[in-house]
């Protein structure tokens, strides 16, 4: 029997899989129930064509269990952008209707005609990295958000407010000296306090997250971390949504998935490149961040990269543009010799000398330190609190104790 393509278009509450030829014809349809044995149902109906491979829109996204599911049952599975399946549709002659069932030959159609469609691999520590880097990516928002709202009520309450970044000990020093006018300040001083115990809550969680992430990223046996500038954090976001390097060809390649390789927009005789807007938007930021921690320190290699820049006429941002795909390439040097080296007798160690601009930091720092690690926010409270609660002679509760930056 011929090789077919099945196409499943999946939803959190149903997948809709449909099995087409090179003919492109839909030759069967199935609509499964988003359940423990949606694997099983679809294996089964599928048995029909056992020359058959698997086409899943976002494997990354809503689909990643259904396809986890599917290649440990030793299926082989193709990931399918939405962008990809959305150009069948636009292309198709004629009118189609939008529903399930022609999304569904459409991402086949799409795995058919395109090579732009990876297999799908079983999950490996990488995507342990992407989970936590992803919780220490929102745990951050977070902490901006209250930081935010904390400084709005504050302005509220204290003329001026607070003109320079807030910390959880801070805050708590200034409810205490504040003495709010009426049953309006009452309740905003209570909101405050409220935004303070939110705070202490995610600076908790922050350093508890933190340290996860040394340990996952420890744990992977990386070098990127020799890069100065890149610590668990970046290192973990930068692996998490690398994944197997071997799927990039060249550094070339590599920087225009990140982002930081410029975008051709020549025509005729003239050549123009410009700034890269497109590309993985995480991975950039955390290359970005690498390359600020660089220029921040006036003895590393990129620093003196970013100064020569400048000395040649360039910008600031076109200069730290330029060290930014200096770091790109000096990550996939050390991706590459980690895989190799991952590969058995064959590979060898990553060598540090190639990351030109960034250069590694002194042996004797502690892991995943070469980005200066985040200072404590919270200082134990010393002496009794001479804060009183609103509309209340009795001293305030204490907050609870931590550490404020040293």
């Amino acid at each position: 029997m011929a090789a077919v393509m099945i196409g499943v278009d999946p939803h959190k509450g149903s997948h809709t899989a449909v099995v087409t030829g090179q003919a492109e014809r839909a030759l069967g349809q199935v609509r499964v129930r988003a359940c423990v044995a949606q694997a099983e149902r679809l294996l089964a109906w599928a048995q029909a064509w056992p020359e058959r491979t698997w086409a899943v829109e976002g494997a990354g996204g809503l689909g990643h269990l259904l396809a986890q599911q599917l290649v440990a049952a030793g299926e082989r599975v193709l990931d399918v952008q939405p962008k990809l399946a959305a150009r069948v549709r636009l292309l198709a002659a004629g009118d189609v209707n939008k529903n399930d069932p022609n999304d569904a030959r459409s991402v086949a159609v799409a795995a058919l005609r395109s090579a732009a469609c990876p297999p799908v691999r079983a999950d490996d520590h990488a995507m342990v990295l992407k989970i936590w880097a992803k919780r220490h990516r929102d745990l951050s928002r977070a902490r901006n958000q209250v930081v935010c709202r904390l400084h709005a009520v504050l302005c509220e309450l204290i003329p001026g407010g607070v003109s320079k970044q807030i910390t959880a000990g801070q805050a708590a020093r200034i409810l205490e000296a504040a003495e709010p006018c009426g049953a309006a300040g009452a309740a905003r001083w209570v909101l405050a306090a409220q935004y303070l115990t939110d705070l202490r809550r995610i600076d908790i969680q922050r350093r508890d997250m933190q340290k996860k992430l040394a340990v996952a990223v420890r744990a992977s046996g990386t070098t990127v971390t020799e890069i100065f500038g890149v610590g668990p954090a970046v290192a973990a976001a930068v692996i998490g949504d690398a994944g197997d390097i071997h799927r990039f060809a060249s550094r070339d390649h590599f920087a225009a998935y990140n982002g930081t390789a410029p975008v051709e927009v020549s025509s005729g005789g003239r050549v123009i490149y410009r700034l890269s807007l497109r590309g993985n938007r995480r991975m950039n930021h955390a290359i970005h961040m690498a390359a600020v921690t660089q220029i921040r320190y006036r003895h590393t290699k990129g620093r003196a990269y970013y100064v020569k820049k400048l000395a040649e006429g360039k910008t600031s941002k076109e200069a730290l543009r330029a060290l930014k795909r200096q770091v790109s390439d000096a990550i996939y040097q050390h991706l590459k010799a980690d895989a190799r080296r991952a590969a058995g007798p064959g590979g060898h160690p990553g060598n540090g000398s190639v990351a030109s601009a960034a250069g590694s930091h002194p042996a004797d720092r502690l892991f995943g330190q070469a980005t200066p690690g985040p200072e404590p926010t919270l200082r134990p409270r010393r002496g009794p609190s001479k804060a009183t609660r609103p509309g209340s002679s009795r001293p305030a509760r204490r907050p609870a104790p931590g550490h404020t930056p040293a």
